[in-house]
């Protein structure tokens, strides 16, 4: 199987995790995910339902971080002919997110059961280590998005300027990335979920463009035929 064709599934997958963490995050985890609850509210909802939230950091960071590495390789291999330089940048922003998604998976299920078990012993005790261990996890990968919208933004308007995607995509791409970049600013956390809902489109669409186009990325996969006589292809 060619580089071009596992980063078109990872990035279809990628989309699949999307789906499945806002499914979550909107039905069951609701009274965890929404609102402001206090941690002694969140200790007790994570004491309940141990098994959803493992499953849900999982997919949502374990599976999500490790596919995020061939679809990095995939892009930069797309790239690399029409803009090498940008191509290189954005796939160490790629390799980046990856390492901090999967961090923050990492700290937040084994934070699951240290939490769970702590609150059998010391329920008092509980509460400021889930609250010290949710910092850190939002600070790896949860809290904003600044190093996955700089990974989108790149990838898009390097593909913008080599061509080598539907520009539609690509514009979509710069929006996501630009709605992530957004969560720095606290007021702005709310546009997050533009770049949450806007990647499932994204990295579905761009899955299908990849393994279509599989067989040669250079050339391929730039859009409407008339994209491509234009260029003379």
């Amino acid at each position: 199987m060619g580089t071009q064709r596992r980063g078109g599934i990872a990035a279809l997958i990628e989309a699949a995790t999307f789906v499945v963490g806002f499914a979550l995050f909107a039905t069951v985890l609701a009274d965890y995910t929404t609102g402001d609850p206090t941690p002694r509210e969140s200790v007790a909802f994570l004491v309940d339902h141990q098994t959803v939230l493992y499953v849900w950091n999982l997919v949502i960071f374990i599976v999500f971080g490790l596919l995020l590495v061939p679809l990095t390789v995939a892009l930069y291999e797309r790239l690399r002919a029409g803009t090498p330089a940008l191509a290189q940048v954005a796939a160490a922003f790629g390799l980046i997110w990856a390492g901090l998604v999967l961090a923050a998976g990492m700290v937040a299920n084994i934070g699951v059961g240290a939490v769970a078990n702590l609150h059998d012993m010391d329920p008092a005790r509980a509460e400021p280590v889930w609250s010290a261990l949710d910092a850190v996890q939002n600070g790896l990968g949860g809290g904003n998005e600044i190093v996955g919208g700089l990974w989108v933004l790149l990838v898009s308007w390097g593909a913008l300027q080599a061509s080598v995607l539907p520009k539609a995509l690509n514009y979509l791409g710069v929006l996501c990335g630009l709605s992530g970049l957004a969560t720095v600013v606290p007021v702005l956390e709310p546009v997050g979920a533009i770049f949450g809902l806007g990647l499932i489109v994204w990295f579905a669409w761009l899955g299908i463009i990849m393994l279509r186009t599989a067989s040669d990325p250079a050339t391929q996969g730039a859009g409407p035929i008339e994209d491509r006589v234009t260029r003379g292809r």
